[in-house]
């Protein structure tokens, strides 16, 4: 297991029960992601918010505090499967939901061009009949800045066969 590695990393589970000895450990870091501006403009017009801000270069060029476009929150924060997929897999289980979330923050802008990936940390983990309820904390590093695009707790259910 790496605690705060730079260097991407995934943990396999044979069992959804072995992931109780991981409560409060970090249990994977993705690749790093890039923020495309296609990705921003599929985004904006799947969710209906195509504020200049996201999708017009030149106006945000000249009146964005950013000098650019930025990606939405929600945008980065619909990595959040993504980054689980790519950083522990657990072998026995069957089906996967997206449970909620709990405390989401946006502490930064992600600027198109950028990259981000998933830092994930396991918070809880709850046992039930065949399957289990755990909640994650995922941190959206943007490379080159200190402060994370998003930070959320992200609770997941899992069935096993």
């Amino acid at each position: 297991m790496n605690t705060n590695t730079q260097t991407p990393h995934h943990t396999k589970f044979t069992n959804l029960t072995d992931m109780k000895a991981y409560i409060g450990k970090e249990i994977g870091l993705s690749e790093w992601h890039s923020i495309k501006q296609e990705d921003i403009n599929t985004f904006a017009r799947i969710t209906e918010d195509e504020q200049w801000i996201h999708t017009d270069p030149e106006k945000s060029k000249q009146f964005s505090p950013y000098k650019t476009t930025v990606a939405h929150g929600f945008m980065v924060l619909s990595l959040a499967s993504k980054f689980a997929y790519e950083t522990y897999s657990i072998d026995d289980v069957v089906m996967g939901l997206n449970y909620g979330l709990d405390k989401v923050r946006f502490p930064n802008a992600t600027p198109v061009g950028a990259e981000v990936r998933g830092r994930v940390l396991l918070l809880e983990f709850e046992e039930k009949e065949k399957s289990a309820k755990y909640k994650m904390k995922i941190i959206f590093e943007l490379k080159g800045e200190e402060k994370p695009a998003c930070v959320a707790e992200f609770i997941a259910m899992a069935y096993v066969k």
